[in-house]
């Protein structure tokens, strides 16, 4: 596997930055968050990071094609934000690369975005892992402790390396249902950050979304139950007098 190369604009000046990364996952959650806050807040395009082995896709957005894997910045803020899956080699190899870029850096922390499955209908709350007992006493007063058990792909891989690397990290995990994106769990992680970074990202464009992917899912469900029940589905037409 060839390694995958981290490209920065030429202007770019960059110490001791907070890095943020969100990857499509569960839910989203991380992809939703961090493109949220990109676009909400004006963040500039700094960089790309590029892989021989990304999957054969180009993405296109208003009719220009963009790099998989972007890197944003604001400020002290880099935010490393992906369109594309990532095997399990290759997760490991993007999480080396991006701690690696961050301990050059002296980054201050690195915060990674992600979504946690539940079966509940009232998915509100945000769970938070870190590398440490000490960088999970910074955040534990605003979320609930991820205490036991596994933490799986590229979120995972990302702690695994700033262990190893020895850099602060903390984990926002979204609660979520997981059956499709899931806007109003990226809220949630973002209501989160506001306080600890002590940003102001409005979220009322997500929770609107949010709304309308609820009441899809909602037509959906009844029409599954009315199918189930041997109903066929009479669509709504005008009465004629």
């Amino acid at each position: 596997m060839t390694e995958p190369e981290l490209i920065l604009h030429e202007d770019t000046e960059i110490e001791n930055p907070i890095v943020i990364e969100g990857f499509p996952g569960v839910g989203l959650i991380g992809s939703i968050a961090t493109r949220h806050i990109i676009k909400t807040m004006d963040f500039q395009e700094i960089g790309y990071i590029h892989s021989e082995e990304f999957p054969p896709v180009a993405i296109i957005q208003e009719g220009e094609t963009k790099h998989p894997l972007q890197i944003h910045k604001k400020q002290n803020i880099v935010i490393f934000t992906a369109d594309i899956p990532l095997s399990s080699d290759l997760a490991k190899e993007i999480a080396r690369e991006i701690v690696g870029w961050s301990k050059k850096h002296n980054t201050n922390k690195i915060i990674s975005i992600a979504g946690i499955s539940t079966t509940s209908n009232d998915a509100n709350r945000v769970f938070s892992a870190a590398r440490d007992k000490k960088d999970l006493e910074d955040i534990k007063q605003q979320t609930e402790t991820f205490k036991t058990g596994n933490i799986l792909g590229f979120t995972g891989c990302i702690l695994n390396q700033s262990k190893l690397k020895e850099i602060p990290a903390i984990t926002l995990l979204g609660e979520t249902r997981g059956i499709g994106p899931d806007p109003r769990s990226a809220a949630d992680v973002i209501q989160i950050l506001n306080k600890y970074l002590e940003i102001d990202v409005d979220t009322t464009k997500l929770l609107e979304e949010a709304e309308k992917i609820e009441e899809e899912m909602n037509r959906m469900m009844q029409r599954m139950e009315e199918m189930e029940e041997g109903k066929t589905p009479t669509p709504k037409s005008p009465m004629y007098q």
